[in-house]
């Protein structure tokens, strides 16, 4: 064994040790915390993702998102150098939130539709937040203002998509799926035979059912299997690092930590006040989003800022489900750790940006989207039931929008 690899064992059983230390002296505020984390797993997380999960294992045994690689990969490849099967991540994943775009990436990796590198590519810029709990939580919950919810969301799924973009040069000489991948190799053939997309779509569709083969029945249970066990490693993964974040904050450990980040603030002149927001945001989302929302002593543009950095950032306790889910594939985590570092940039000087020009004109626009009741908090059933419906009009929204504009790519080849 290399002299790093004992030293990183050596490390790993000394915080291990620690941690364990520290649950022996606060059981009571462990206990705490790890009720508080199966609650945000069984009131918000478990609802709201397990029904994306099912569905989406399902449309992949069906071959419905190989008929929609063949339609979205002419706007896909030119845009952010993916297969069209990727427009079917970009959906499901803004629209559900992380993981779900890990998830669906691991399993096209490996089902053979994506090369490694444009694995890396595609996850790093579909690890998003959805948009009911941007909008909902964050600027009705957190700021108590339906008016922060453009900018947010702006800064947040725009930056995204521009980071796709520039994901595009992420290993720019390795080669692409066209060359190996026999279901859109089958799809092509077919292209050049009909006039009509659509017939490539159902043609590339049907021949992925029949590669696929398994009975309605038993595709459906394995759906629901895989889908529950992925529940169960998130919320593992929630409540751990909701007992951590206690054990720290009990040890006295993020006082530490925020008195480092405030004079790191102070250095490049930001408000003070916003340090125990990005301390608890590196390590969760949600507490980090609340910590900016009620910061004092800065003005909300700085806090409206620190909010799009948090969520676009996602915290370490999504970093680790999607480093789980990653972990199944050869998918590197690398990657998306520096692209989550990006994305965080990106967002924050977009909602600095923008927010004096977006926040005057977004109130009647997020009334609209949220009624008053979820306001009341987002452990409310009626924030599943709103989750899943915008879910879907935002997933077939995008579908639409990458639609045309592959069918606008097409009449420009033609006419050249």
């Amino acid at each position: 064994m290399p002299w790093y690899n004992k030293i990183g064992s050596i490390v790993r059983f000394i915080l291990l040790s620690a941690i364990f230390a520290l649950m022996l002296q606060y059981p009571a505020s462990i206990l705490q915390a790890a009720l508080r984390g199966v609650g945000i797993w069984w009131d918000v997380l478990f609802p709201s993702l397990l029904p994306f999960f099912i569905i989406s294992e399902a449309l992949l045994g069906f071959g419905i998102v190989h008929g929609i690689g063949a339609l979205l990969d002419p706007i896909m490849r030119p845009l952010f150098r993916v297969p069209g099967v990727g427009g079917f991540v970009v959906a499901m994943g803004y629209a559900s939130g992380y993981p779900v775009g890990a998830k669906l990436t691991t399993r096209l990796r490996s089902e053979g539709l994506l090369t490694r590198e444009e694995g890396e590519r595609l996850v790093s810029f579909t690890t998003t937040s959805d948009p009911i709990f941007l909008i909902g939580a964050v600027a009705v919950g957190f700021f108590g203002s339906p008016a922060l919810a453009l900018p947010l969301a702006i800064a947040h799924y725009g930056a995204g998509l521009l980071l796709g973009i520039m994901m595009r040069f992420h290993a720019y000489r390795t080669p692409t799926t066209s060359t190996t991948d026999q279901v859109t190799t089958a799809a092509n053939h077919s292209a050049a035979r009909s006039p009509s997309i659509w017939i490539t779509a159902f043609r590339a569709m049907h021949t992925a059912r029949l590669q696929d083969g398994r009975p309605l029945g038993t595709l459906l249970s394995q759906a629901i299997q895989s889908s529950l066990k992925l529940m169960m490693v998130v919320g593992g993964l929630v409540v751990f690092f909701s007992v951590l974040m206690e054990l720290l904050t009990s040890a006295g450990m993020m006082k530490m930590w925020d008195h480092m980040l405030r004079m790191l603030l102070s250095w490049i002149h930001l408000p003070e006040s916003l340090a125990p927001a990005l301390s608890g945001g590196i390590f969760e989302v949600t507490l980090g989003s609340k910590a900016a929302g009620s910061a004092e002593g800065s003005d909300l543009r700085m806090q409206v800022t620190a909010a799009a950095w948090i969520v676009s950032w996602a915290g370490l306790s999504v970093h680790a489900q999607v480093a789980s889910l990653l972990n199944e594939s050869d998918l590197r985590y690398t990657p998306f750790l520096i692209a989550r570092f990006i994305h965080g940039i990106l967002a924050g000087l977009s909602a600095y940006l923008l927010f004096p020009w977006l926040a005057p004109y977004s109130a009647a626009w997020s009334s609209f989207l949220l009624p008053s009741i979820l306001s009341e908090g987002h452990t409310n059933w009626s924030w599943v039931v709103y989750s899943l419906q915008w879910g879907g009009y935002l997933t077939l929204g995008i579908y639409l929008v990458l639609l045309l504009a592959s069918y606008i790519v097409r009449i420009i080849r033609l006419l050249r």
